[in-house]
């Protein structure tokens, strides 16, 4: 498998978590509705059943049919953390744009919708990604009212802040920067070195948002760690709380909100869990949220 396949299909995974649980449920942990959007019906039909069948993997001994089988998948294994860090990242820009902010960098976008839902006026929306999942998502998108700034880069080189200066960026302005599933692939030298990047390109009072793996991983964590290293994406870090700390300071940020899964569960997803009795879920342990403001 490619690079670029590999990419895509888990940047379709998270997709398709996201377009289950908002298609399937009328109260949400995250309500995206464009996510199905993004998919053909042939490759949300084909990544329902391939979760399906993985039901002895994730739930060795589970009894029930196959619509039962991926909605525990889904529940269990796919959504939360994929809507966890969304509902906590989007209710964090949301008070940044509140406070004045105007620019949102979305920082390996792959199918991030938030450019196609926005309803904050005269925010833009900048999209960083490699060129070929840029391609693919802009195919997507197709005519949408509502779009992003493409930013075609490489985020492991230090030309992608060249990059987004190039499509209009303002490094003088307030600007909010999404780094959500992107720590846990990268060493520490390299998650370092990217915040050090987003660093020189933000001003003072500008925020990051990050979800990161802490330590101590919990069961859910490790199935995940175990997919996306089969998958090609082997987990190279983890972290405890103070050396994300230490890493924020070290670049000129500094830690203002830290959620950890019992915060998380509480703002988010209890409410899905009273109108959903059935269908309990949580956020899941073993992992940090952070967002962290430029000093």
């Amino acid at each position: 498998m490619t690079e670029k396949n590999t990419k895509n299909m888990t940047a379709l995974v998270s997709c398709f978590a996201r377009a289950y649980h908002y298609r399937n449920n009328e109260v949400w942990v995250f309500a995206d509705d464009y996510a199905e959007k993004l998919m053909t019906r042939q490759e949300y039909a084909a990544v329902a059943e391939s979760m399906s069948k993985g039901i002895n993997y994730f739930n060795p001994g589970f009894v029930g049919n196959p619509e039962e089988a991926l909605r525990w998948i889904v529940d269990n294994q796919l959504s939360p953390s994929v809507l966890g860090r969304s509902a906590f990242c989007e209710d964090m820009l949301r008070s940044a744009v509140m406070d004045g902010c105007r620019q949102y960098l979305v920082f390996a976008a792959g199918y991030d919708t938030f450019a196609y839902r926005n309803q904050f006026g005269g925010l833009k929306v900048f999209e960083l990604d490699l060129p070929d999942i840029i391609d693919d998502k802009i195919s997507r998108v197709g005519n949408c009212e509502k779009q992003a700034v493409y930013v075609p880069c490489d985020l492991s080189s230090p030309l992608w802040q060249k990059a987004l200066l190039q499509r209009g960026y303002d490094a003088s302005g307030i600007s909010f920067s999404s780094l959500l599933g992107i720590s846990y692939y990268l060493t520490r030298e390299q998650f370092d070195a990217l915040i050090r990047g987003a660093a020189s390109v933000v001003c003072p009072g500008s925020r990051i948002c990050f979800d990161y793996p802490l330590s101590v991983a919990g069961e859910e964590c490790m199935k995940n760690e175990e997919l996306a290293s089969a998958a090609g994406e082997k987990m190279k870090a983890k972290y405890s709380r103070k050396d994300i700390e230490l890493i924020l300071e070290k670049n000129g940020f500094e830690a203002a909100d830290h959620f950890d899964e019992k915060k998380m569960t509480e703002k988010y997803f209890n409410e899905y869990n009273e109108a959903q009795p059935n269908h309990i879920m949580h956020a899941p342990e073993g992992v940090g949220y952070c967002m962290a403001v430029k000093k």
